[in-house]
């Protein structure tokens, strides 16, 4: 492994529409070592080529059973020494987790669920939710380091959202989901962004295609990257790039020196 990687995380709400409207043509234009990408609505074999020019070492896509919904996929220009879509967490086979192992790190790229559809769909997230901490928490018993991406489908505090008093009883922002954020950090893990960025206003990762509410900046923070604390003095920076669009969510990133 280099000295320094950056890896960075995307819900692209369809990998074919973002390759149509050429929106991840940027990647040749930087060094992004890891490219963890969710919600891609594809089969392995329908993974668009010609996205961009970087050649990557290993592809790993994980589809949802159900076509054209979920999935997840991890481009890497460093060979992972094993892989899993650990399906003890995705029970639903929906294509939400890539786990990748490179040395003593755990690398996920994860799309969580959304809770929002009714009460046994919040259900299911939640206990998604506390299956991942749990299985994380067993690979650090094993003296592995995690880092968390993707989209969590969840904003942590009022700051990571633009109205928090209208979202209050909306999914993605209900207290037990925010609390399992908080239950996350209290277990030794570190939200990047706030790490580095501190209470930094008015920066979100999702906005809704209604009403023009990115042009008016009316978006949330649900898209993340977690490190568990050990790694946070490798961490060199995380950000979101909110500039990139192609999806009603813009990629967030991290460089990490290994």
């Amino acid at each position: 492994m280099s000295d320094s990687i950056e890896i960075v995380s995307w819900n692209v709400n369809g990998i074919r529409a973002v390759a149509n409207k050429e929106a991840l043509k940027w990647i040749d234009e930087r060094d992004t070592d890891i490219l963890c990408l969710q919600e891609i609505k594809a089969l392995p074999e329908q993974m668009p080529e010609g996205m961009f020019e970087k050649e990557y070492l290993e592809l790993h896509v994980n589809s949802a059973e159900k076509k054209g919904y979920s999935g997840t996929a991890t481009f890497s220009t460093i060979k992972a020494d094993l892989t899993s879509t650990a399906n003890h967490i995705d029970t639903m086979n929906e294509g939400r987790i890539v786990e990748t192992h490179y040395g003593d790190i755990v690398l996920f790229n994860i799309y969580f669920p959304n809770g929002q559809k009714d009460e046994h769909r919040l259900a299911y997230k939640m206990k998604f939710y506390d299956d991942l901490l749990a299985h994380c928490e067993a690979l650090r018993e094993e003296g592995k380091s995690i880092i968390i991406c993707g989209d969590v489908n969840t904003a942590h505090k009022e700051i990571d959202l633009k109205n928090p008093k209208a979202n209050s009883k909306t999914s993605g922002f209900l207290p037990q989901e925010r609390e399992w954020i908080d239950k996350l950090l209290d277990h030794g893990y570190i939200d990047t962004f706030r790490y580095v960025n501190g209470d930094e206003i008015d920066r979100y990762s999702w906005w809704s295609y209604r009403s023009g509410a990115r042009l008016k900046n009316v978006g949330w923070r649900i898209d993340y990257f977690f490190i568990s604390e050990e790694l946070c003095e490798s961490l060199e920076d995380a950000f979101i790039l909110d500039y990139i669009e192609g999806s009603d969510h813009c990629p967030v990133g991290i460089r990490i020196s290994i």
